[in-house]
């Protein structure tokens, strides 16, 4: 029998809405995204300009050293730090004190967007939650959920906020085989499993049994770059302040929104990640 869930509606959501922090810039938190390689240092600004968007109050950046200069000019907003890098490009697993400090300060660390070194990630993800405060929500996407797949008892019982955004591939990893038909089963036994709340493809569950199903996206959505939108998306509410479980929903319907709003002009495939970016303030200010 199917797993039942709730679906996502414009109605749901208003009757769950999102903190609005008053006051500065750090009243809407720190976000801080941990990514890159010398090859992909795209995925960290995607996620990073979507965290802004989604009403993050600052935004830093820690990106290969290579790529930090390139990435300080496309996006003035961030504060961006050169970590140091393999001989192939790849961030480092021991970065050092300046990538702890940064952490320490963050109100949500998001890691995974654009790495590409599986080991180097797991001591990267292990010195996050070393470092990170107990209230730190994180996002963990792309490597760090391989990282994560081969330490799956890392956040079992630590009361941590984590939500994670695998995709079909990294689903399997993280159960151990070929993810099965039903999306929402499977989101509720990975988050049951790593202590979690999940977000895949739209199907979303909570540690202790919730689940929601977002029903809007479509095939545009499946592009270079979308699911780094997206995990910034999520970062960004979290560090409004959203929980979770309604960080996770908020930032589902908000990318297949934003991108049925792309549709007119683009069509249903071929517009960009980027193009997402600016349509995430007002899809979020009109639910």
């Amino acid at each position: 029998m199917p797993s039942r869930s709730d679906v996502i509606t414009p109605a749901l959501l208003r009757d769950w809405a999102l903190p609005v922090p008053s006051g500065g810039k750090e009243a809407r938190g720190t976000v801080l995204v941990v990514g890159g390689s010398r090859f992909t240092p795209g995925a960290v600004l995607l996620a990073g300009v979507a965290a802004l968007r989604a009403g993050a109050g600052v935004l830093q950046l820690a990106a290969p050293e290579s790529t930090a200069t390139a990435l300080s000019i496309q996006v003035p907003e961030a504060l961006v730090v050169g970590l140091p890098e393999t001989g192939e490009g790849a961030v480092r697993g021991d970065p050092g004190d300046l990538l702890g400090g940064l952490v320490a300060d963050a109100d949500v660390v998001a890691v995974g967007p654009g790495l590409t070194d599986i080991d180097a990630t797991r001591e990267l993800l292990r010195l996050v939650l070393d470092t990170a405060d107990r209230e730190t929500a994180l996002v963990l996407d792309a490597y760090a959920l391989g990282a994560l797949s081969h330490e799956p008892d890392l956040l079992a019982g630590s009361g941590r906020k984590v939500v994670l955004t695998p995709n079909l591939t990294e689903a399997r990893h993280l159960l151990g085989r070929d993810p099965g038909d039903d999306l929402d089963a499977e989101a509720v036994e990975l988050a049951g499993r790593y202590d979690a709340v999940v977000s895949l493809y739209g199907h979303i569950a909570t540690p202790d049994g919730r689940a929601w199903r977002e029903e809007s996206g479509d095939a545009g959505l499946g592009t270079s770059g979308s699911g780094d939108v997206r995990a910034g998306l999520l970062a960004g509410l979290l560090s409004r302040g959203a929980d979770p479980g309604q960080a996770a929903c908020w930032a589902a319907f908000a990318h297949a929104v934003s991108g049925q709003r792309l549709v007119p002009r683009y069509g249903r495939i071929g517009f960009l990640a980027r193009e997402l970016l600016d349509e995430i303030p007002y899809t979020i200010a009109t639910v």
